[in-house]
């Protein structure tokens, strides 16, 4: 029960970018739901996991915590993040319903998302050249292939090798529900890309040629998310931005495109996104963008 803890939360860390004091919150309501599955099934005699704990047990959980006083909006809160817990460990495979579906609770605004400038992506991007080691080429590659496709963490460290084609400049990933994209890249990054594959990666999986990922560890193995989390923030501590995450590129990457004149719905093809209103939460930001842009210029304007 404890290794898919963990498991969601490194998917917070590294795919939504939550911060750490919201990691910690999970952390404590996860931890309490485990302790409260465990009771309940030595009561039963049986082994607690989460495939068993069921909706029945959902509820009991439900009533212990209104039973012991706790505030509406304390207890809403625990729902909320056992619902995307058990979504989690739904598309992972390891349980097959979400015990707490059907449980209500109140909706919660959404937070619009926080990019960083495009002079400080192009500061990130030239750190991994001021190394030395065999792998820069490859962190080189991770991070102009992450911000010129705005692909999610999860999507980049599943590309093979043939997902890619560095000649045409476009890339072939699988998205939520399986659903395959095409996207467009620019030169910059295939020519990163090509590098990597071409002088880093032979040297890689010099003892795993049978490896077909695209992005490779030291070891010759496939490239995980946390790995990749790992990657970032080195090069984001190095380049002075505090707070970046993987996911971080991919907000920039919609707020760039769209301040740049792309249309709503392009953007959205590009993200994957399911629901264009998904999309539409970068409209807002990019005008907070332009009006604080202005403001800058126009001091008298605020």
């Amino acid at each position: 029960m404890k290794e898919a803890i963990n498991s969601f939360l490194t998917y917070l860390t590294v795919e939504k970018g939550f911060s750490p004091n919201t990691i910690a919150a999970y952390r404590n309501d996860l931890k309490q739901l485990a302790e409260f599955a465990t009771e309940e099934a030595a009561k039963s005699g049986s082994l607690p996991s989460w495939a068993s704990f069921g909706r029945q047990g959902m509820l009991k959980y439900l009533l212990n915590l209104k039973e012991r006083n706790y505030a509406a909006t304390t207890i809403a809160r625990k729902v909320a993040a056992l619902r995307s817990f058990f979504n989690f460990m739904k598309a992972e495979g390891t349980v097959n319903d979400n015990p707490s579906q059907n449980v209500g609770s109140p909706k919660v605004g959404r937070s619009l998302p926080k990019p960083i400038s495009i002079s400080e992506v192009h500061r990130l991007l030239e750190q991994p050249a001021k190394q030395s080691r065999t792998e820069a080429k490859r962190d080189v590659a991770i991070l102009q292939l992450l911000y010129a496709s705005g692909m999610r963490v999860s999507e980049l460290v599943s590309l093979n090798l043939d997902n890619i084609d560095v000649e045409e400049g476009s890339v072939r990933c699988l998205g939520k529900g399986q659903k395959e994209r095409i996207i467009p890249i620019h030169q910059r990054a295939a020519q990163a890309v090509k590098e990597y594959v071409r002088e880093v990666r032979p040297h890689l999986t010099a003892r795993r040629q049978e490896e077909t990922a695209l992005f490779v560890n030291a070891r010759g193995e496939r490239l995980t998310r946390q790995g990749l989390w790992q990657i970032l923030k080195e090069y984001a501590r190095a380049a002075g931005l505090g707070g970046i995450t993987p996911h971080t590129l991919r907000h920039s990457f919609a707020t760039h495109m769209l301040n740049g004149g792309a249309d709503l719905r392009s953007v959205q093809e590009l993200l994957g996104h399911a629901n264009i209103s998904t999309t539409q939460v970068y409209t807002h930001l990019t005008t907070e963008h332009i009006r604080r842009t202005y403001e800058e210029s126009h001091p008298r304007a605020k």
